[in-house]
């Protein structure tokens, strides 16, 4: 008649077995933890089971803040690029373009580098909050001359030295040239909208500076430059976003960024298609 085994006995034998030590207890694998990554132990949970199994995210997907920001830098260095070459208008015509400028120019562009921020992204919120502020800047300056709260001497004409008005453009050709160099390492559309910007700024400088107005002239060229550029690079990411591919090629360094249909952005994602989480735009 068999023996009914006690706890711990072997099957094969009738000797009793050692019962397992609170070592090896731990050393066994968590119910249905990933397979070991390589040079881990044998019995240890790979890192990403360990990463999943602990980790909780929490989303708040944004689109990318630079389509609104690039959009309103377009806006505003059109209409004052254009005027500045003398290709439109007046004396008189920054008392008319200053709402436009103030509030598409300047505020949307404020609100999109601050969004970049959210983002992720150093580049787009230096430069957007940066221009984005100067436009505010702008519009106020003429805004207050056009309702009579500023004195008309003020206000920077074409051809007149204004010095104090060419520091504004000088800080601006340091600052968003360093962007440019920034920028080599995203893509090169953004690397050339900023370097055009940055070389405008520096030309308008030395116009009121002078004054001259070829260099005005200039200035106001490459900033309707910048701003056929910065409709290219912001229809590049909207088109992006629709589509869910490259539409428009960037000059971005992954491959696929530079491919119509392809993909150039490879987010982190759990599993099942769930939303995942990148740096940048």
């Amino acid at each position: 008649m068999a023996r009914r085994r006690e706890h711990g006995q072997s099957p094969m034998s009738g000797e009793r077995s050692a019962p397992p030590t609170p070592a090896q207890d731990a050393a066994a694998p968590a119910p249905g933890a990933a397979s070991a990554a390589p040079g881990r132990g044998a019995n240890e949970p790979g890192e990403h089971a360990l990463w999943e199994d602990r980790t909780r995210v929490m989303l708040q997907p944004i689109a990318a803040p630079s389509i609104l920001g690039l959009f309103g830098l377009a806006g505003a260095t059109m209409m004052v690029g254009a005027w500045q070459a003398g290709w439109y208008g007046t004396a008189a015509t920054p008392l008319i373009l200053w709402p436009f400028v103030l509030l598409f120019g300047g505020l949307a562009q404020f609100l999109a580098g601050l969004w970049g921020y959210r983002a992720r992204d150093g580049l787009a919120t230096a430069m957007h909050c940066m221009w984005g502020a100067f436009w505010i800047a702008w519009g106020l300056l003429f805004g207050l001359v056009s309702i009579g709260a500023a004195p008309v001497a003020l206000a920077p004409v074409l051809g007149t030295a204004s010095q104090g008005f060419a520091f504004w453009f000088i800080a601006l050709a340091v600052i968003t040239g360093l962007g440019a160099l920034a920028a080599l390492g995203e893509n090169i559309v953004l690397a050339l909208l900023l370097a055009c910007l940055a070389v405008g700024s520096g030309f308008t400088a030395a116009g009121f500076w002078t004054p001259s107005n070829w260099a005005l002239d200039v200035g106001g060229w490459l900033f309707v430059a910048t701003a056929v550029i910065s409709l290219y690079a912001a229809a590049a990411l909207m088109m992006e976003n629709t589509y869910g591919r490259t539409i428009l090629p960037t000059g971005k360094y992954r491959a696929g960024g530079n491919i119509p249909g392809g993909r150039g952005v490879r987010p982190l994602e759990y599993r099942h298609g769930e939303p995942g989480v990148k740096i940048g735009q």
